[in-house]
């Protein structure tokens, strides 16, 4: 507080983020002239006061406040363009440059994320905050939450209860889709995917559970089949049951491809013989024969709550810590019909 006006004050007044107000008042980039002026005008008009200089010493201990935002990643989920996570990584990118940040990416090799090395961005005090895309281990995420900079979980959550997190419905999309199936006549339903790879993934089995739950249909453990190993994104061949469900719901789009063209191989029909179903709705979907019924994911929504909840979260840094559930919806195609029979 400076004379009792504080930097969102002014940004109120104004309409403009206090980003905006600090980049304007401390002489840093990304601020039109025209917007520069006003602000500084509406400054002095309110009163304000910027803070005295702090020594040195104590600057140098701090967060460089060049407007600068990290978006780490695992190399696990570092794919190439059109994939689920390049979306959602170009669409934070997007949302901080129209905040007038400077988004700074890195991703976390396999051996650095094993052996807790923290990434540059993060060691060197390059950003003001950290958007982490994709689940890391749990060491890492202790090792980066010990820096005490403000961190944001963006499609996964953890045991932290002092992080946000900004995560699709998971839970909630997963059952409407596994209904979807039980509306069909399906009585027998497997899931694919590990279920303790991921947040997201445990979520989306719970879903499932429930829906059969609900409607007094037998769970089958030798339904629930893995396609990853535990460390989250690499793949392994599916291992079929000898008796098979009449439909599969598998965690994600590109499972459901691999599902789908390993059915067929076997001698399956997709769908008559065999219903799959996917998540996420990105592209593999649409390039499978047949399309993929699946969960389409509100990534621009997920990446728009991502950087307003760690703008909020440096404004006030002792603001609750809350997990943001974005809701998806069930987009009908052509791997799903009624069972044989």
């Amino acid at each position: 507080m400076k004379n009792g006006v504080r930097m969102s004050d002014i940004a109120k007044e104004l309409g403009v983020s206090v980003v905006t107000v600090s980049n304007a008042l401390n002489g840093r980039g990304g601020v039109s002239e025209d917007m520069r002026r006003k602000i500084r005008d509406r400054a002095s008009a309110l009163g304000y006061r910027p803070s005295a200089p702090r020594s040195p010493k104590k600057i140098a201990a701090q967060p460089m406040d060049g407007g600068n935002i990290g978006i780490l990643t695992s190399e696990r989920f570092a794919g190439p363009r059109g994939t689920f996570y390049w979306f959602l990584t170009a669409g934070v990118s997007k949302e901080l440059t129209q905040a007038n940040l400077y988004a700074v990416y890195e991703s976390v090799s396999t051996a650095d994320e094993e052996n807790c090395v923290l990434p540059r961005i993060v060691a060197e005090r390059q950003v003001r905050g950290l958007i982490v895309i994709g689940q890391l281990s749990r060491a890492y995420l202790d090792k980066l939450a010990a820096m005490h900079l403000p961190l944001l979980f963006l499609d996964f959550y953890n045991k932290h209860s002092d992080i946000d997190a900004v995560i699709s419905d998971n839970f909630y999309d997963s059952y409407l889709i596994t209904d979807r199936l039980v509306m069909l006549g399906h009585r027998d339903i497997g899931f694919i995917g590990n279920v303790t790879a991921t947040s997201s993934i445990h979520d989306r089995f719970l879903g499932y559970v429930k829906c059969l739950m609900e409607h007094g249909l037998s769970y089958h453990p030798e339904w629930t089949l893995d396609d990853r190993e535990d460390g989250g994104t690499n793949l392994i061949p599916v291992q079929f049951p000898q008796q098979m469900p009449t439909a599969f719901v598998c965690n994600c789009d590109e499972t459901a491809f691999r599902v789908i063209a390993e059915l067929q191989r076997l001698g399956y029909r997709v769908p008559e013989d065999i219903s799959v179903t996917g998540y996420d709705n990105y592209t593999v979907s649409d390039m499978c024969v047949p399309a993929i019924t699946t969960v389409e994911v509100d990534l621009a929504e997920m990446a728009h709550t991502a950087v307003t909840l760690l703008l909020a979260r440096l404004e006030n840094p002792t603001k609750p810590a809350a997990r943001h559930v974005i809701p998806g919806r069930v987009i009908i195609k052509d791997s799903m019909a009624e069972p044989r029979g």
